[in-house]
């Protein structure tokens, strides 16, 4: 068979990596909303994780985070790579977080929601945070201790108490309102950080941060924004609430 003549035409938009946890069900399609096709090439890897979320399941997850990111195209070049988890930043540590992707793939940057929920409060100039998160205390406690190691005021914290995430993922944003609400009646904060990855947070974002006169982050939210910032994209993707007003975060 006669081979067909053809040309190369490699895509000129920014490509972002984003690593997922497999029980995840709400990040990948958060983050298409904010980054539709025609602003980058989003391309996405799972990494195994359990369908219970708690400290060991989470570290299990340190050594699986370089083989799922060396599934990413092997000749693609990335502005920045996500790290899907908060808590298991959390735990695993930001520093070795950067150091395993980097080390699997090729990319300008890497984030994950802690390091761009810590960028986002300094930009936004909260220092008295409340805390929402679906977990058991063993993974939402060090959730609030790595904000407070970091100067960060967390006065009020709820949590849903679940582990299962096939649970988390299907907690009603009604509910999830709620508990921001009930935080913000204590009076004692000045932003709400709406934790995990899997919680269904982006479309009540704006309603909340009108009603309660305080700024609100969620995980994907700052994940999406700390990743926009690095490949330069703050001004073409779809992001919500006031942290997308704000100016973007220090390199």
């Amino acid at each position: 068979m006669q081979a067909f003549p053809y040309t190369l035409a490699p895509s000129t938009l920014p490509k972002l990596g984003l690593i997922v946890l497999a029980a995840d069900e709400t990040l990948e399609e958060d983050m298409r909303r904010i980054f539709p096709p025609d602003v980058a090439r989003l391309h996405v890897t799972r990494i195994p994780s359990d369908t219970a979320l708690n400290p060991d399941t989470i570290h299990a997850m340190e050594a699986a985070l370089p083989l799922a990111a060396a599934l990413f195209p092997a000749t693609a070049h990335f502005e920045s790579v996500g790290y899907g988890c908060t808590s298991g930043t959390t735990l695993i540590g930001e520093g070795r977080v950067a150091e395993l992707v980097s080390g699997a793939v090729s990319t300008h940057h890497v984030s994950n929601p802690l390091t761009a929920t810590l960028a986002a409060i300094q930009t936004l100039g909260i220092r008295r945070l409340g805390l929402v998160s679906p977990y058991i205390d063993t993974v939402a406690g060090p959730v609030k201790e790595a904000f407070e190691g970091r100067d960060i005021s967390v006065p009020a914290t709820l949590s849903f108490g679940e582990e299962q995430e096939a649970n988390v993922a299907r907690i009603a944003p009604a509910s999830i309102c709620d508990a921001a609400r009930a935080l913000a009646q204590e009076g004692e904060i000045d932003g709400i950080f709406l934790s995990c990855t899997n919680l269904r947070t982006l479309d009540i974002i704006p309603k909340l941060e009108t009603e309660l006169a305080l700024p609100v982050l969620s995980s994907n939210q700052t994940l999406a924004w700390h990743m926009a910032a690095q490949a330069g994209l703050l001004e073409q993707a779809n992001g919500v609430g006031r942290l997308w007003s704000a100016s973007a975060p220090a390199p």
